[in-house]
């Protein structure tokens, strides 16, 4: 993996990072039980395409 490549990976990890923390934290604020549902799936998926990154290296 060439260093431009690495630096790809490392950022996109950081922002799937940021993601799935924004997302798990309006899960945690939202009263509405559907959108809070829907939030956790998107922390959900969020985790698992920074875990596919993560694979990467």
């Amino acid at each position: 993996m060439t260093s431009k490549e690495l630096l790809y990976v490392e950022d996109s990890l950081g922002h799937e990072k940021f993601m799935k923390s924004c997302a798990t934290k309006t899960a945690n604020q939202l009263q509405d039980v559907n959108l809070s549902n829907y939030m956790k799936d998107l922390e959900e998926k969020h985790n698992q395409i920074f875990n596919k990154f993560l694979n990467l290296l």
